[in-house]
């Protein structure tokens, strides 16, 4: 594609937005908190820290969260926006998107260092002066929860910055947008969602809500940057951002709503200082929607119509530059407001279980509790529910297309999705965390069931029938890129049955009997990452012994019988070493609940231990029938194989085979000429 780059914006004013961007969101959040200090010194009761830790601390947390999503938004933009050569070499495009989010990256990892100071001032009241000791500080930091955060997040910064300098291929750069946007998570896992009453809502609500800011603001960011040096590729890279701005502001919508209803009451909106700046977000998300919808609605599509017309390119980056600036307050709105104390909770004080955990029990959990308390998760819900539309959606394309697709592998991914949803939201979820007995019940529906019923759905051939496929001059798209990452080393790596089988029993043995379990037992990041790792390495192991999907490390069918009588018996040992072992798992965690209906640890562990030992049963059957089936079904295709390949041949393999038997047999025959008898 050709563009007349003389009519385009200079290419120099993509660093002055990207700069003047993260300053209007860091003036915002340092203006926001020095009208609320007072309030913030009055709630804490500490001293002022003084000016350079007051202004300078929502400042660099707001341009350093631009940082951040510009970073995630870059390797986005050289990921999936712009084509790579079809080398696998990053074009120029790609290329400089990806070294924007290496300095994004920098950035993001230096302020996050600056903010261990700085935090540190703000908590202990003292001025940022008197705790210029670095080692001290980085030392320090271990003893203050929000500290240590941002000393995780400059590392991981850090590294992913590090990383991105040695990356010239397009296979790289999904890798590297996945570490960025890991970043973020500390930040979510702390400040004052992560404490009180339903924290646990608050928190994986700000989890969704980091996640969708770092696509829409990062890939918003990313696109005006690359449209004012006057990218090639703009028509494209616009389409492809459109498509998932308006999920991002979905997502961002609805978790936002969700995080504020759990901290402040509708009467504390108009009455509080609060509740003012949760309508000041509301209404800059509203007016970011009216921008994207507009952006969608005509830029885009002008754009489209005509890709290299200066006006549609002056059009949409008019937009692009207006939604930024809106970015940028947003960002220092929702910095300023988790610098302001949010209203008085009610006078009640919440019970143990409802500050650990997020939420009190009503008692000890009974069939019609573990049936009907529901509590939903909105990561695993969310994601359950989710993933069955996505599924449905590729089924109903194939259908309007003509195309069949087993029924049966429908009902056992719905299935899956279900289930999902069952073990995490229902009475299952809610008493996980309170109970070894029940959190075991979660583990083995999480690491087993759930992912043999995904895999059974065949969720890859869904997507590789049900995806459109790119024309032979064009750039990939989902497909392609799927089918990239089927054929990668990592894919290669992580489908070795050794690899696969380890990492797969590596969570019951590396888990409970080591001190790990007593470690992520107390937070709720330690059970988001205990779960995310019982369905990954379920869904792998199981993949690669009874999936659909082709993997790209076939083996046999009798080598998976093989990894299923080698790897489930290890369940049922793991199963009796825990009823045997008298040290109770989590038990400084489990009594600090006080629950008085949960006294007997021991005798609910063993229980956990007795329910690992049996629940390898039914996943068992499940495997074998699956893999006789499939061994059936694969002898059926090779049969008909060579019954295809004798029709076209009228039989000549057999006419060979009884041509050489006949020639045995008359060799073997006395009295025919030239026939010894032996």
């Amino acid at each position: 594609m050709t563009v007349d780059r003389s009519v385009t914006t200079p290419r120099a004013l993509a660093w002055p937005l990207l700069i003047g961007v993260g300053v209007l969101a860091g003036c915002t959040a340092a203006g926001i908190g020095a009208l609320s200090l007072a309030d913030a010194l009055t709630a804490t009761g500490l001293p002022d820290p003084g000016p350079a830790t007051t202004l300078g601390l929502p400042f660099v947390r707001a341009a350093g969260e631009i940082a951040a999503v510009l970073a995630a938004g870059s390797f986005l933009f050289a990921a999936f926006f712009v084509p790579p050569q079809r080398s696998g070499v990053l074009d120029a495009d790609g290329y400089r998107a990806l070294r924007l989010g290496t300095v994004a990256s920098g950035v993001w990892a230096v302020c996050a260092a600056l903010l261990v100071p700085l935090t540190i001032s703000d908590v202990s009241g003292r001025p940022l002066l008197a705790l210029l000791n670095p080692v001290r500080i980085w030392s320090v930091a271990g003893l203050v929860t929000t500290a240590s955060a941002w000393r995780w997040t400059a590392a991981l910064a850090a590294l992913v910055m590090l990383a991105s300098l040695a990356v010239l291929r397009w296979s790289w750069t999904p890798l590297l947008f996945a570490g960025s946007v890991l970043t973020l998570i500390p930040l979510a896992l702390t400040g004052h969602s992560s404490a009180g009453g339903s924290h646990d809502l608050a928190t994986n609500s700000l989890l969704i809500h980091l996640m969708a800011a770092a696509l829409w603001a990062g890939g918003l960011l990313a696109l005006a940057a690359y449209g004012l040096r006057g990218g090639g590729h703009l028509a494209l890279a616009a389409r492809r951002f459109s498509a998932i701005a308006l999920w991002c502001w979905v997502a961002m919508a609805l978790s936002g709503v969700m995080n504020a209803v759990v901290r402040v009451a509708p009467g504390d909106l108009l009455t509080t200082e609060y509740g003012r700046l949760v309508i000041a977000k509301f209404v800059a998300l509203c007016v970011l929607g009216v921008i994207g919808w507009r952006q969608r609605r005509s830029s885009v599509a002008r754009l489209q119509a005509e890709p290299a017309a200066p006006a549609a390119r002056r059009a949409l980056l008019r937009l692009s530059l207006t939604e930024a600036a809106v970015f940028g307050l947003t960002f220092g709105v929702a910095v300023g407001l988790g610098r302001t104390p949010p209203p008085p909770p009610p006078s009640r004080l919440p019970s143990i279980p409802e500050a650990e955990i997020g939420y009190d029990f009503s008692g000890p959990p009974t069939p019609a509790r573990i049936l009907f308390d529901w509590r939903f998760d909105l990561i695993f819900g969310s994601a359950a529910i989710v993933f069955a539309a996505l599924y449905l959606a590729g089924v109903v394309r194939l259908r309007r297309r003509g195309d069949a697709w087993p029924p049966g592998r429908t009902v056992a991914w719905l299935l899956g999705c279900l289930t999902l949803l069952f073990v995490t939201s229902s009475g299952v979820g809610r008493y996980m965390p309170a109970m070894f007995s029940v959190h075991m019940i979660a583990h083995m529906g999480l690491s087993m069931l759930v992912p043999i019923l995904l895999v059974l759905g065949a969720p890859v051939s869904l997507a590789l029938r049900a995806l459109p496929a790119a024309g032979r001059d064009a750039p990939p798209g989902m497909r392609e890129w799927l089918l990239a990452a089927l054929h990668s080393r990592l894919s290669r790596f992580l489908t070795n049955p050794v690899v696969a089988t380890v990492l797969f029993v590596a969570g019951f043995y590396g888990l409970y009997l080591s001190d790990l379990f007593d470690t992520a037992v107390s937070s709720h990041a330690g059970h988001l990452a205990m779960n995310v790792h019982f369905l990954l390495s379920g869904y792998l192991f199981y993949w690669i012994v009874i999936g659909v999907d082709p993997t790209p490390r076939p083996i046999p069918p009798l080598a998976k019988v093989g990894v299923v009588f080698a790897s489930l018996p290890l369940h049922a040992f793991f199963g009796v070493v825990l009823m045997g072992t008298r040290r109770v798992l989590g038990a400084d965690y489990y009594r600090s609940l006080g629950l008085s209906w949960h006294t007997d640890l021991l005798g609910d562990q063993r229980l956990g231990g007795g329910i690992a030992w049996a629940a390898g049963e039914l996943p068992l059957v499940i495997v074998m029938m699956a893999l006789l089936v499939q061994w059936a079904r694969s002898d059926d295709r090779t049969a008909r194989r060579l019954d295809r390949a004798a029709d076209r041949d009228d039989d000549a393999e057999l006419a060979a085979y009884n041509a050489m038997l006949a020639e045995l047999a008359r060799r073997e025959t006395p009295g025919r000429s030239g026939s010894p008898r032996p």
